[in-house]
């Protein structure tokens, strides 16, 4: 069971539910990414004057029915005898809510019922319907687990334009094992500023040291709460996205160009490790939570308020990491909405978008410099693709193979053609990674 699930005869309250089913309907429905629907459901929604337990079990309902949206969408219509009219409000969204807590996260299942039941009678629209909710929900409960045994849920759970681009560059054994990592929330992964302090802060944390130095907690709480945190001894960074600014190298005394930089992870990395980085990113309120953290860790970068497809300093750098934005398909174990928020348009439309930042990122390298690319997708049209375009158009840069040894020996990481690689099931034994690419490219002196 989920650590933040209820105990077997004790359910969370109504806030819980109608936050959920509300958060539900701001990422299918209305398309905003989650942690935003969060943050306004807790400013000004239903949880709003909710517990903290509400809270948090709200988001893992929500989380889990994004997870296994397929899957759940699939048993209700065994449950229904027609669709639900638009008029039903949230209806649809409570019975998703419902039924990833009996078919999921082992909530007893009068519990859950029993808080559909309210849930829809609390909505203006819903309450028309809360016998259905109660009917369905409750034959849920007797039917459900046989049924589930029945399906394909790894197929039912992703996209079909992801499915057949993760079967086809990874293979179909792989691509499962790719969702499969997708359905546990996800643990605590922190990089610790110290590389001399790996050992006293997994002691102190209760942490387990991962082969590239990342810190991995497993049920860790408010994370401001936690040792170290206001004392600025670590931040919060997944291990694959620890490891692109490794093939960078020793950036000790080196000049650090470290483009589209927020929210600052790899900024504070390389100025950890000694770098004098430059930090450059559009969003002006993105940049100062950079700073923030920056001064939480006692650590020091020039900001720059930037697009870096257009940036003209008049200067280059012996070092420049471009951590483009991307479709972030690699993060879907933290982020599930991503699953049902983008497109194949959107893949594309960023693609080019890569193109445009890479071909500019080399302008700003220094002869004798290396540039590394980095995105969070599991997409090759945002990785090994744009990777070899550019090599075909900018015959002055050529890849530098990366070595497993320099990003933690871990089984898989490293591409044929010298790429990180990391794949959600990386690590599947001790809790998986997000999915990264990245490449460096050197440009001869």
């Amino acid at each position: 069971m989920n650590d933040l699930a209820p105990e077997n005869t004790v359910a969370p309250g109504l806030a819980a539910r109608r936050g959920a089913a509300e958060l539900l309907g701001a990422v299918l429905t209305r398309r905003r990414p989650l942690d935003e629907a969060i943050a306004a459901e807790m400013a000004t929604g239903h949880l709003a004057a909710a517990s903290s337990r509400d809270r948090a079990f709200a988001r893992l309902i929500a989380a889990t029915t994004l997870r296994r949206l397929g899957t759940i969408d699939h048993v209700l219509t065994q449950m229904l005898d027609r669709e639900l009219p638009k008029r039903a409000g949230p209806t649809q969204n409570i019975l998703r809510a419902g039924a990833a807590e009996i078919l999921f996260l082992s909530v007893a299942a009068h519990a859950a019922v029993d808080s559909g039941v309210e849930a829809a009678a609390h909505d203006s629209a819903a309450r028309h319907f809360k016998s259905l909710v109660n009917a369905v929900l409750r034959r849920l409960a007797r039917e459900g687990k046989e049924i589930l045994d029945t399906l394909d849920a790894e197929r039912l759970d992703t996209p079909d334009w992801l499915w057949e681009n993760w079967v086809r560059t990874y293979g179909e054994t792989t691509a499962r094992a790719i969702i499969r990592a997708h359905y546990a929330d996800p643990p605590l992964d922190i990089s610790v500023k110290r590389a001399d302090e790996h050992e006293r802060w997994a002691a102190e944390l209760n942490a387990e040291i991962l082969a590239a130095g990342t810190l991995r907690l497993k049920g860790a709480g408010r994370i401001e709460a936690l040792p170290g945190f206001a004392e600025g001894a670590w931040w919060v960074q997944d291990a694959a996205a620890a490891l692109p600014a490794k093939l960078l190298g020793d950036v000790t005394g080196r000049e650090v160009l470290d483009l589209c930089a927020a929210p600052g992870g790899k900024t504070a990395a390389l100025a950890a490790a000694g770098a004098r980085v430059t930090a450059l990113d559009r969003s002006g309120p993105r940049l100062e939570r950079l700073k923030d953290n920056l001064t939480r860790l006692g650590l020091e970068a020039e900001t720059i308020v930037a697009d870096a497809g257009a940036f003209a300093p008049g200067r280059t750098w012996e070092r420049v990491l471009l951590d483009a934005p991307c479709t972030a398909t690699g993060t879907a174990r933290r982020h599930p909405d991503v699953l049902h928020l983008k497109s194949p348009a959107d893949r594309d439309k960023l693609a080019r978008l890569q193109t445009k930042l890479l071909a500019h990122a080399a302008t700003l390298v220094a002869p004798g410099g290396m540039l590394v690319y980095c995105t969070c997708s599991l997409e090759p049209e945002e990785g090994v693709a744009r990777i070899e375009e550019f090599l075909d158009t900018h015959t002055g840069f050529r890849r530098e193979p990366a070595r497993a040894v320099e990003l933690g020996n871990i089984d898989g990481i490293v591409t044929a053609a010298g790429d990180l690689r990391s794949l959600p099931c990386h690590l599947g034994d001790q809790g998986g990674m997000d999915g990264f690419y990245a490449a460096r490219l050197v440009r001869p002196g």
